[in-house]
């Protein structure tokens, strides 16, 4: 009987140590996640040209690639259908 009950205590010693441990470093495992986060972000959006201060005057525009194809006003739309109301 007393093995169960020194079991029972040390189930519940663990259970509420790694409870109160878990709670004490929530806030420094919270903080090196979003660290981490903010460093992927970087790393994936920091080679954005949309995003760089670059030396261009406020105003001006660069095209880098013409659209390719002819005039889209000439291009069709779809094929025309005649139909027959029923009544």
């Amino acid at each position: 009987m007393m093995t169960f009950l020194k079991t029972v205590l040390i189930i519940l010693l663990v259970y509420y140590g790694l409870k109160f441990l878990i709670k004490l470093l929530t806030p420094y495992i919270m903080r090196y996640v979003s660290k981490k986060m903010a460093q992927k972000f970087e790393k994936a959006f920091g080679n954005n040209p949309n995003t760089s201060n670059s030396h261009q005057k406020e105003g001006h525009v660069t095209i880098d690639k013409m659209p390719s194809g002819g005039n889209g006003s000439k291009s069709k739309v779809g094929e025309y259908v005649d139909y027959e109301e029923v009544e």
